[in-house]
Order: structure tokens, then sequence, then C-alpha cells
């Protein structure tokens, strides 16, 4: 697919936009004052591959939070600000790698500057999220409701606020609920700014609903080359979100990391316990790094064949199982070892 070319912007060592890789983001659940509470959750979202953390500043509590936490983390940190200007400089002093803010909604022309001053100064970038329902009232009268020209209109007001100040490292999201209109937002946006956008199906739903609405929506815009960086809006622990995301970006394969799992639905022809092997597989596996792809299916009809753009892999029979490679069989292994003998072939590769 060909990548939409947009502006590169560092956040903290992170690099977003332009050629770089798309990133995964997730936000934290705990309180950001409780200093190791969040550290304690980060440091399990970075263990499952998030690229970038944001939290919720409410107070100035919060935001002094922010030194104690960075010293803590290997990844950049995105300060989550609503409206309080003085919020936004106070985590930005305290080590924020980006701002989370919409700066028309701060207040003042004079307020606004003190941001766009500070961020300047420490070249922290501004990512200027636009939902479906913080949208501005005269352009839900000039649009006729929410939707894609409203949505737009309203980003780009913020965005020439910024630009205006002589201030362009900006990321910008554009998320709706709603799946359709979430992509003919981005898809709009992306014809008229250069700049990186953060992908997401905004309030996406439990765990299972969520994921599905999220695949669609995000997989739909990074197939037509929309996307920098991606953040799975999940009701659930954000290590789900994580989860989610990277597997979207490898179904793309826009993720050359880990093992990708390539298993059969199972039919009358399976003689083993092929949903049983998949679990386990998946769970001795989930500690790799290297890309690879691994065909777990359930017969010989569909193993060697239909599997052989996999690395490696094995096709179940009556009690036993072939072990093959790029499609060519090369071991058979009693039912009982065919995972572990899996295993130590991976290993070996």
């Amino acid at each position: 697919m060909n990548r939409r070319k947009t502006k590169k912007i560092m956040v903290g060592n992170v690099p977003v936009g332009g050629d770089s890789p798309i990133t995964v983001q997730s936000m934290t659940t705990t309180l950001t004052k409780d200093i190791q509470s969040t550290i304690k959750q980060i440091k399990e979202l970075e263990e499952v591959g998030c690229h970038i953390i944001r939290s919720a500043v409410t107070d100035l509590e919060d935001a002094k939070a922010i030194e104690e936490i960075k010293k803590n983390i290997n990844i950049p940190f995105i300060a989550d600000i609503q409206y309080d200007y003085k919020l936004a400089i106070a985590a930005v002093e305290n080590g924020a790698d980006c701002l989370r803010i919409n700066p028309g909604n701060i207040g003042s022309e004079n307020k606004v500057r003190e941001v766009i001053n500070i961020c300047k100064e420490r070249k922290v970038p501004i990512r200027i999220g636009v939902n479906s329902g913080s949208i501005k009232k005269e352009y839900l009268e000039k649009y006729n409701g929410v939707n894609a020209n409203s949505m737009v209109e309203s980003a780009l007001e913020h965005i020439k606020l910024v630009e205006d100040m002589g201030y362009n490292e900006i990321k910008i999201s554009l998320k709706a609920s709603n799946v359709f209109l979430t992509i003919e937002t981005y898809e709009k946006i992306s014809q008229i700014v250069d700049y990186p956008l953060h992908l997401g199906v905004t309030e996406a739903g439990p765990i299972w609903r969520g994921t599905i609405k999220s695949a669609v929506g995000i997989g739909s815009l990074l197939s037509m080359g929309i996307g920098d960086t991606i953040r799975i809006s999940l009701t659930g622990n954000p290590i789900e979100e994580v989860k989610v995301g990277r597997e979207i970006l490898k179904s793309l394969d826009l993720l050359q990391e880990g093992v990708e799992i390539i298993s059969c639905p199972t039919c009358g022809r399976t003689k083993i316990d092929l949903i049983k092997l998949v679990e386990e597989a998946e769970k001795k596996l989930k500690d790799i790094k290297k890309p690879l792809k691994v065909a777990i299916m359930g017969c010989p009809v569909n193993g060697p064949g239909e599997a052989k753009e996999a690395d490696i892999g094995i096709a179940g029979g009556q009690g036993e199982g072939l072990i093959f490679k790029k499609g060519k069989v090369f071991k058979k292994i009693d039912e009982e070892f065919l995972l572990d003998e899996l295993i130590k072939e991976i290993k070996n590769l």
C-alpha cells in the first residue's frame, strides 16, 4: 500500500509521521497522582509493546507527578488536558513529551500563547483532538449536525490558531464512535493537511465489540495509507488495547514483530484437538519477538498446501501430525509431542 506522506514530529524519542513506523498508544486508567500505580501500569503496557502512553492530568498534583513517573518509564508520556491552560503549562514543565489539548477551548488568546510558547521552548508537540461530541455549536448549525464537515472545520480552527502563533509541531485526531463517520472524517482531513494523524474509533465499547469496530475503522484507514499512530479505545484493561492495536498493524504487514498464527476454523476432517493446540501455542509463542508466520492446521488437506506461506507449521492427522517449513513436510510426530516439537523447531529457526 502507498502510505500518505506526512510531516514527521518527535514525541519524546519516538518519531510519528513521515516514514516512521506506525506506533501503538494507550491511556492509563489509574489516577496520575497515584505515582506508583501509574508507573506499574505503564510498565505492564511497555511489556506488551505500547510505544507511547497518555495519562489524564486533572489537577496540579497530577501534573507534578509526571516528573517522577518519567524517571521510571521507558516510553514517551502524553499529558491529556481538558480546558485548563495552567495544567498544560505545568505538565510541560514537569516533563510531558506531548500535550493532548484543543487550543481553542482553553480561553483567551493570551492563555493559548502561553501554552504554545512553553511548547516551543521545550519542543513539545501538541495533539489536537476533535471528537464527534466536542464540535462547536456554530459548526453543528452550519453543517446540520455531526458529520465529517463539522468535525474537520472544528479541527482546522484549532490548527490555524496554533499555526498563527508560529508553531506546527502538531498531530491530529478526529475520532467518532461511528465507524463510517470516522473513516470519512480522516479521509477528508488527510486531503487538506499534512500533519500526522492519530487514528481511533472513540468509545468503541467493550473488548469484543470494540475490537471489531476498531479493526474495521482503523484497518480501513490504514489500508488506504492513512494514519501514523493508533489507539484502540476499549472498555477494559488497556493491555488489551495494545494487543489489539499491534494485531491490526501485523495483519496489514505494518508491524514486523512477533509470531502470527495462521490456523483453520476446524471441520469434520479434524482429528486432533486443534482449539486446545492453538490456545497453548499462543501462550508459548507470545514472547517471541522475531517476525514469524506459524501455521497450525487441522488436517493435511489444509496443511502444507494452503499454509505454504507460513515459515513453519503443523498439520494434524489421526493421533499424529506433520511438521512443515514453507509448505514442505519434513517430520511426522505423535500428537502428544506435536506442539513441543514445533516450539523446538521454531527456536532453531
